[in-house]
């Protein structure tokens, strides 16, 4: 960007001594260094933000793509079953694969339970 060469910075060096003088140079220098420093970390914060802008406009950009294209696949693509179980794939299972039998009413229902809980292998209610 700024091209100085050797003969250009042997001037601005002897200028310096001219004008600053020889007793105040190190601090001119020190001062001087000081600020580009600052320059460099103003500099170098800007470009960080702008390389993060950056990349955000492309994760954005790619999160759309791959919208479209998950849409189009699902689209184009025959519904599949889920991997996921729904409510009526968790109920627990009869224990015959015949139909379920009627619960009797009346005092063949006490033996009814029971029965029930020892094919079950479930502990009796408590009194």
């Amino acid at each position: 960007m700024f091209d100085v060469g050797a003969s250009e910075l042997l001037m601005i060096v002897i200028v310096a001594v001219v004008v600053i003088g020889p007793k105040d140079m190190p601090m001119a220098l020190r001062t001087a260094g000081r600020w580009i420093g600052k320059m460099r970390k103003v500099s170098n914060h800007f470009r960080s933000g702008l390389d993060a802008m950056v990349r955000e406009a492309e994760l954005e950009d790619m999160e759309r793509k791959w919208r479209e294209q998950n849409e189009a696949i699902m689209k184009a693509s025959p519904q599949l079953p889920s991997m996921h179980p729904t409510a009526e794939d968790m109920q627990a299972p009869s224990s015959s694969p015949v139909a379920a039998e009627p619960v009797p009413q009346g005092d063949k229902a006490e033996d009814y339970t029971e029965t029930r809980q020892a094919e079950l292998h479930l502990p009796p209610p408590p009194p």
